[in-house]
Order: structure tokens, then C-alpha cells, then sequence
């Protein structure tokens, strides 16, 4: 063997001696993965409300506006991974922790995410009628089924532009008639929502143009008073989400 050859062996012997011993580098993976957020699938059929809400705007509600909001937080979560490593409502209750560049981004797409994941879980076909302590609660604080449906609809209504109407639920159980603007929520100010609806014209819009109230009369049929009896369980006893 040459004396050119022996040296290249050493020399990659040498080299490979010193890779194997030097210190390996491990790069931290400080984005979140790019679905840390998701929307939740619907657990009925898109007809499942017709004639009160067509199935095009089910479709198009669910899978178009929800799942912008979803991109959204997403895009947000790759370089502020922080909002998606804690509870939503634990961001929702403290946004002035959120970075101020991305605060309002994150107020407005988060807020629609926990809006509208509420939303189509207390929406179901066959919904039945309020009983128990709901019940019992919307007689004491809101005055009965149909002095609550009235004022409920009317506070719809009077939202300016876009918005929500809620029933709000404190930690005693008392119950409250709320609104918010855009894709604000009631957990910004420390409260649950109990039950809510969209009144942002794309909930409505291809059916009822602009009645709005004829939409949200027509509303409580979707709602899915088994699932409000138990969210109204869980915010008695503190474990209510989103």
C-alpha cells in the first residue's frame, strides 16, 4: 500500500474517532405541531336541523368558518407555541399573557374556536326539553321557559353587526342574559357560557337574509337540552370547558 493511501485511512479513521467522541447537538423543537388546534367534528348529519338551518350552512359554517378560525391559531401556535401548551380557557382568562403582537389574532380566532365548539355541541336533533336543575334555574333567574326564550331573543337582536347572545352560568349556578361582539367569549371576563348563538350573518344568512330574529325563534329548535343539562352540571361543580 502507497504511503498517500495509509495516510487517507488514518485520516478517516481519525476523523471518524473524533465525531463518534465530540458532544452530540440536539436543535429543541420550539414550534407547535400544526394541528395543535382542530375542529370538532360534527356529531349529526348537516340535514340534521332542516327546515330551521339548511344544510349548506351547516356545511359552510362548520367546515369553512369554524376551520379558518382553527388555520388561524394554528399559524400562531408555530412561532408562540405557549398558547396551545395550556388549557383554552386558561389563554381565554388571561390574554394580557398572550404577546401583545399576536394578543388580538389570538383574542379573536380563539374566541370563535371556543365559541363555535360550544356551539355545535349544544345543538342536536331530538333535543327534548330543559328538566332538572336547568330548568329549575331558568325559573328562578330568567323567569321561565318563555320569559327566557323572549328576552333571549330579543338581546340577539339588539347585537350590533356581529356577535353572540348567551345564557352565562356563575359558579353558584346563577344564570344571566349576555352578549358579546365578534368572537368575544364569556370566559375573557372570568365567566362560562351556559348555551349560545351566532347571530354573525353567516350562521343564518342563506335561509334568513336579513330576519334575523325569524332566525333565532327558529333556533331553539337545534337545541340539545340533554348536553345543557350537563354543562350545567359541570359548571356547578367547576369542570365546565369551553
Amino acid at each position: 500500500m502507497s504511503s498517500i493511501s495509509r495516510r487517507h485511512l488514518v485520516l478517516a479513521a481519525t476523523t471518524a474517532a473524533a465525531a463518534a467522541a465530540a458532544p452530540r447537538i440536539v436543535f429543541a423543537q420550539t414550534a407547535a405541531p400544526a394541528t395543535a388546534f382542530t375542529v370538532p367534528p360534527l356529531t349529526y348529519p348537516t340535514t340534521a336541523f332542516e327546515p330551521h338551518i339548511d344544510a349548506k350552512t351547516m356545511e359552510i359554517h362548520h367546515d369553512k368558518h369554524h376551520q379558518a378560525y382553527v388555520t388561524n391559531l394554528n399559524n400562531f401556535a408555530k412561532d408562540n407555541p405557549q398558547i396551545a401548551e395550556k388549557p383554552i380557557v386558561d389563554v381565554l382568562a388571561n390574554l394580557t399573557n398572550v404577546p401583545e403582537s399576536i394578543r388580538t389574532g389570538v383574542r379573536n380566532n380563539m374566541g370563535g374556536h371556543a365559541n363555535h365548539t360550544m356551539f355545535w355541541q349544544i345543538m342536536g336533533p331530538n333535543g327534548g326539553k330543559p328538566d332538572g336543575e336547568v330548568l329549575a334555574a331558568i325559573e328562578r333567574d330568567l323567569g321561565g321557559m318563555e320569559k327566557f326564550q323572549t328576552d333571549f331573543n330579543a338581546a340577539g337582536g339588539r347585537v350590533f353587526g356581529s356577535g353572540w347572545v348567551f345564557v352565562t352560568v356563575a359558579k353558584d349556578g346563577k344564570l344571566a342574559i349576555e352578549t358579546r361582539p365578534n368572537q368575544d367569549n364569556p370566559i375573557m371576563d372570568g365567566k362560562r357560557a351556559l348555551l349560545g348563538n351566532d347571530v354573525w350573518e353567516h350562521a343564518y344568512y342563506l335561509t334568513y337574509q336579513n330576519r334575523r330574529p325569524d332566525y333565532l325563534k327558529a333556533w331553539w329548535n337545534t337545541v340539545n337540552w340533554k348536553t345543557v343539562g350537563e354543562r350545567y352540571a359541570a359548571a356547578k361543580a367547576g369542570t365546565l370547558g369551553v
